[in-house]
């Protein structure tokens, strides 16, 4: 199919809704000098139209892979591995939802800025059509974006890992709160900083690569959009970061918002009782497109589906999945109005559309205000079941609608102690002890986690320390690369030494775990050791899996480093690296360090890091209200461009725990009259 773009005067032309429009006619770009993009565009869609443009630009490859996740289309270019994301895609019936959303449940504006950010993709393809991966995956639409976030978005609270059993053939497992992602996330008020300023702190901790690896951008148009910080691929509209006026960041929660449930089908296995009756199972017949050398073959599947969601069949029996937000469409439209909040009750009203199925806010404000929202569409559950277990799909009771009103949800606002931090850990403990939210007052059927990590122990425990925190020590406080011994992970390792002082040949090396000194921040010479024990750890402790054998972990550890740097205590930032191209530089921190570093490779002796801190973000308003911030990245803005100086001109400064800064009101408020639009610097597109 050849690639195909409409083109009308000077800008592109989406179908859709009740008319055609034309996008990307002042839709511009100017970059800092890190290559960061500020987008701009009269209307918020033709900002979108410039975003989509800069982010091709940088990682073109990345973003197809995203449309082609959204369009089921993987299996085509990505073979068996990407057909099973397409089968997911399916299974959770995201183009159908995507269809309605679009056409009916998203508000006009979000429609058009869906369409914007569609049309500045298709700007890019036709410009560069020898980097489109497969002929007929353009033109994108405002469909596809919405489809992207309602297929993205449940595997951040775990549809994966509790379906996943289950496609495996295993009996559905009774539902742990077990953490998939990483980040922290701080905000001080002025009576506990020095100077009176409010701050936030940023600190995801994401893949440095891929569909869900951060993307740095400045947003801002001509309807009043000024907003700095960062994105997915695939988004229209800025994630998390700030305004003039307010910002906030994001922590992954793992609030229970999925149920199983056990259907008993008839002798056909076409029916399944419920409610005292048998009804039809709804069957689709899809086709998985595979590719095998040079050709996609297509596959059938059929794909059931029950009163309460998909269903799986395996040598154990039936099983449907009901899952929050499973009929939502609106998660892109309430990202949108948030980035247009002007105050903390503004941004409040925006949050009680409960479109976004889950994850932590940590908020601040000019006005001094902070904020820990454990935001979830939490499901409107009856009393009187076991919600972490395999429910009885035939009792109407059990089938629940949602979600709860927003006032059930978790929110701490403005503690007296002046400070709110989360590092994907339970709500109730997110400030001093006295000020935390009382776990007695959200009922056990909500299904909030009640796990903590070492992150969120070392942030309380320095935080509580000081009681007039400076900037200085806010940073030394985020880039903590210590340990506490009553930690998930410090109990762990405590083991590890306790078995490495029954063999005789682990003697130096039990002894180099002993002298440790609990902080991974290079400075002792049992700090390599430790990094190598707790990577494992943190697996383990994390997921909820089967701790590795104690004896073999420290054995292996000591022979990695014995064979590739000829003792036991190399310095760990000969160990622990940060490699981009050419750059190449040492780490500190760890894995659940609030300077949080994982890797899941290992190359000549070398672990390199891919994953944990990624997108750092400082923002601070002073007692005036007047904004500032800082950011840092991995690698550098162009993120699949070898070529660009962009590449990885940012690894140094994430290396030493260094910021850039933003300048949003400079470039908020700068003259774009004298830069060329987008289109205009293109060659016109072809017909």
């Amino acid at each position: 199919m050849k690639l195909v773009l409409w083109a009308v005067a000077a800008g592109l032309m989406l179908t859709g809704g009740a008319a055609a429009q034309t996008y990307g006619e002042t839709a511009r770009i100017v970059r800092d000098e890190w290559g960061v993009p500020f987008v701009y565009g009269e209307t918020d869609a033709d900002a979108a139209f410039a975003l989509a443009y800069a982010e091709a630009e940088d990682d073109f490859s990345t973003m197809q892979d995203v449309l082609l996740m959204t369009r089921a289309e993987m299996g085509t270019v990505h073979g068996r591995e990407g057909a099973q994301i397409d089968f997911m895609a399916h299974f959770l019936n995201v183009r159908e939802k995507a269809a309605r959303g679009y056409a009916s449940e998203i508000s006009d504006e979000t429609q058009a800025l869906v369409d914007g950010y569609a049309a500045g993709l298709n700007a890019y393809a036709e410009a560069h059509p020898d980097e489109v991966i497969r002929r007929g995956l353009f033109p994108a639409t405002g469909e596809d974006i919405v489809a992207g976030f309602i297929l993205r978005s449940p595997f951040f609270f775990g549809l994966d890992r509790a379906v996943g059993p289950i496609f495996d053939g295993e009996k559905p497992a009774r539902f742990e709160p077990l953490e998939a992602g990483g980040s922290n996330g701080f905000a001080i008020a002025p009576s506990r900083s020095a100077d009176g300023a409010t701050r936030l702190i940023a600190n995801s901790h994401q893949p440095w690569e891929g569909p869900v690896a951060w993307y740095e951008a400045r947003m801002a148009s001509g309807e009043g959009m000024c907003f700095a910080g960062a994105l997915f691929p695939g988004s229209p509209v800025i994630l998390l970061g700030h305004n003039r006026n307010l910002g906030w960041t994001n922590t992954v929660n793992r609030p229970d918002l999925v149920d199983i449930y056990e259907l008993e089908l008839d002798r056909s296995g076409k029916r399944y009782r419920y409610d005292g009756e048998w009804r039809e199972l709804e069957r689709e017949r899809v086709w998985l497109r595979v590719k095998f050398g040079p050709v996609a073959v297509p596959i059938p599947k059929t794909i059931k589906r029950s009163i309460h969601g998909p269903v799986i069949e395996n040598d154990h029996g039936a099983y449907a999945v009901r899952y929050a937000t499973q009929d939502e469409t609106r998660h892109v439209q309430q990202y949108y109005e948030l980035t247009k909040a002007g105050d903390w009750t503004e941004w409040l009203d925006v949050m009680r559309m409960q479109a976004i199925p889950a994850t932590n806010f940590i908020y601040a404000d000019r006005d001094g205000n902070i904020a820990m929202l454990y935001n979830a569409q939490f499901p409107d559950r009856a009393e009187g079941y076991d919600w972490r277990d395999v429910l009885p799909g035939d009792e109407a009771a059990a089938l629940w609608d949602g979600p709860v009103d927003f006032a059930q949800i978790p929110l701490l606002a403005n503690p007296a102690s002046g400070y709110v931090v989360n590092s994907n850990n339970t709500p109730f403990v997110a400030t001093r002890v006295a000020y935390n939210l009382d776990r007695a007052d959200y009922p056990e059927r909500l299904g909030i986690e009640k796990r903590m990590t070492n992150r969120i122990m070392r942030a309380v425990k320095l935080l509580d320390a000081d009681d007039s925190i400076t900037r200085a020590e806010l940073e030394t406080i985020k880039y903590d690369r210590g340990y506490e011994p009553d930690s998930p992970e410090g109990l762990e390792f405590q083991k590890v030494i306790a078995a490495g002082e029954t063999a005789a040949d682990l003697k130096a090396a039990t002894e180099t775990l002993k002298n440790w000194d609990w902080s991974l921040d290079g400075e002792g010479m049992s700090d390599a050791l430790a990094v190598l024990i707790m990577g494992p750890l943190m697996v383990s402790t994390y997921f909820g899996e089967e701790p590795p054998d104690y004896e073999t972990l420290l054995r292996d550890s000591a022979e990695f480093l014995e064979k590739h740097h000829g003792r036991l205590d190399p310095p760990l930032g000969d160990v622990l690296r940060l490699k981009r191209g050419e750059a190449d530089f040492p780490l500190t921190g760890g894995p659940d360090a609030l300077r949080a570093i994982g890797w899941s490779d290992r190359e000549d002796g070398k672990l390199i890091a891919d994953v944990g801190d990624s997108f750092v973000m400082f923002v601070e308003w002073d007692e005036a209200g007047n904004v500032a911030s800082q950011t840092a990245q991995p690698f550098g803005a162009a993120i699949s461009r070898p070529d660009s100086p962009h590449y990885n001109d940012q690894a140094e400064l994430f290396a030493n725990m260094e910021l850039k800064p933003v300048h949003l009101d400079r470039l908020c408020g700068m003259d774009m009259s004298g830069v060329t639009p987008i289109l205009e610097r293109n060659q016109a597109p072809r017909r």
